[in-house]
């Protein structure tokens, strides 16, 4: 029986670039990073008070993942900013925008209240766009 999901991956354009923003932005802690099978980099990065789920920083390349046409149309649709990162749960929305906000973390939404809670549109350096919500 499956009990959880240990991994989601996030497609981005430079991992070294992504680890810089999720790290020195958003504050993460790095789970694994590591060279796997040639130059496949296992990157994933979580919450300083939550590391059971941990995303995958992972960029599209041709192999082992990816054919080069398949790779190119991911880029291409991370350059579009057509991915999500998903929800990211803060305990203040607007506290927590602020300090993005001045590390240079960019939103598309400020926080508004909405039906759940109080929820900020952000970017990563990639961008994928990502929600933050106080529930």
């Amino acid at each position: 029986m499956i009990t959880s999901i240990a991994h989601t991956t996030i497609y981005v354009l430079n991992q070294d670039e992504a680890l810089d923003f999720y790290k020195n932005k958003l504050g993460f802690e790095v789970g694994d990073d590591m060279k796997v099978e040639g130059d496949f980099r296992w990157l994933t990065v979580y919450p300083k008070s939550k590391s059971q789920l941990q995303l995958v920083l992972a960029e599209p390349k041709e192999e082992p993942m990816f054919t080069k046409d398949s790779a190119e149309k991911i880029r291409s649709l991370i350059e579009e900013g057509a991915f999500g990162a998903g929800v990211f749960e803060t305990e203040n929305c607007q506290k927590t925008y602020e300090e993005l906000v001045a590390k240079g973390v960019e939103f598309i939404q400020p926080p508004t209240e909405q039906l759940y809670g109080v929820e900020a549109m952000g970017i990563d350096n990639s961008g994928n766009w990502f929600s933050l919500v106080q529930r």
